[in-house]
């Protein structure tokens, strides 16, 4: 749409503020009108409603509404500027989606079983759930669907893997523009230079890239504690190895806002209703 303003006189003519006032109209209406239209998905994903995926889902049963309309046709599009909102059904179905803490052990994959090794969602059932886990919730095979781990943890690395059927959470903690910190606890065989903590904490290349800026430092003598705000594959035993330094041991202990604590190895819980990434 354009957006035209007729005028008898050149602006000169005017006084200062109304010639001013004028600029400020024409820019706003411009700016509105030349707004680009989004997939409402998208748009739904980044308002962090849910994952793209599940958006579609919501769209084709009527569960969405944009600016107090249902609208349930697959590839419509909005303006940024629209209000979207889930209706009812979308968020009781959210509230029932569960996510899972483990404490996975060494030998396990996090996703798709791979190379004859089990993934860590076959660890899960009544027998391995933690006594101390507070949960109201009681576990029932039907939670496994839709199970999905919201970041890698390598198969010789032990320690918090978060699994969840909640797109929300799983966009927080792997989308593209995810801030949440996750933290390790490194044990190291070989000597480290004394530039060496700058270069791990930032100044390494991976895969042609420089990597996130990264907080390392010594836990003791053999162990160092990464802070990392990415999860490229394998990525803090490939930093040691550009260093000089083996990695003989990795544990994650620590997701944004929620530790592993005292969660036995090879044992899960629930993401309690109060606890945030």
């Amino acid at each position: 749409m354009e957006v035209s303003i007729v005028c008898d006189f050149p602006l000169f003519y005017f006084s200062r503020r109304p010639a001013l006032c004028l600029n400020r109209a024409l820019a706003k209406n411009t700016r509105k009108y030349s707004m680009e239209k989004i997939r409402l998905s998208k748009r739904m994903s980044e308002l962090g409603l849910c994952s793209r995926r599940e958006a579609d889902g919501y769209i084709e049963k009527g569960w969405v509404e944009v600016d107090g309309v249902i609208v349930d046709e697959l590839g419509s599009k909005v303006y940024p500027s629209q209000q979207v909102k889930l209706r009812s059904p979308a968020q009781n179905t959210q509230q029932q989606r569960v996510t899972i803490l483990l404490n996975k052990p060494v030998g396990y994959v996090s996703g798709q079983a791979e190379h004859n090794y089990k993934p860590a969602i076959t660890l899960l059932d009544s027998a391995t759930r933690w006594a101390e886990d507070q949960s109201p919730l009681r576990f029932h095979r039907s939670q496994l669907l839709g199970l999905a781990p919201a970041g890698r943890l390598d198969i010789d690395s032990q320690g918090l893997l978060v699994l969840t059927q909640d797109g929300r959470i799983a966009k927080q903690l792997i989308g593209e523009d995810s801030k949440v910190d996750k933290e390790y606890l490194v044990r190291v065989q070989g000597k480290l230079e004394d530039s060496g903590l700058a270069l791990l904490s930032r100044g390494l290349k991976l895969d042609g890239e420089y990597l996130k800026p990264a907080k390392v430092s010594w836990q003791n003598e053999d162990q160092l504690r990464f802070v990392l705000q990415e999860g490229k594959k394998r990525q803090i035993r490939r930093m040691c190895e550009l260093v000089g330094l083996n990695v003989t041991g990795l544990k994650r202990i620590r997701i944004g806002r929620v530790k592993l604590g005292n969660l036995p190895v090879g044992q899960w819980r629930y993401l309690g209703p109060e606890e945030t990434f």
